[in-house]
């Protein structure tokens, strides 16, 4: 498994969504189950999938599919 179909599969499992929905319009501004209960689930699953440690700032920063796949190459995960 690719670490994008890593990453997809941190979203599909946290909102019930499909790959083809994962995308720039995919943020905490349109999907509306995305609140901080499911934005804590993307970033818990996001450490443990990557064997990362994110910094306070990266997980506020976390409100929407592209920007977690910032954070993941900030982080040195290629995607």
């Amino acid at each position: 498994m690719t670490n994008l179909e890593k990453y997809n599969a941190i979203f599909t499992e946290v909102f019930g969504a499909t790959a083809d929905q994962l995308g720039d319009n995919f943020s905490k501004e349109t999907v509306s189950e995305w609140d901080s209960v499911h934005q804590l689930n993307i970033i818990t699953l996001l450490e443990e999938t990557f064997d990362l440690f994110l910094d306070p700032e990266d997980i506020m920063a976390c409100t929407s599919y592209n920007a977690g796949k910032e954070i993941l190459t900030k982080n040195g995960i290629e995607l």
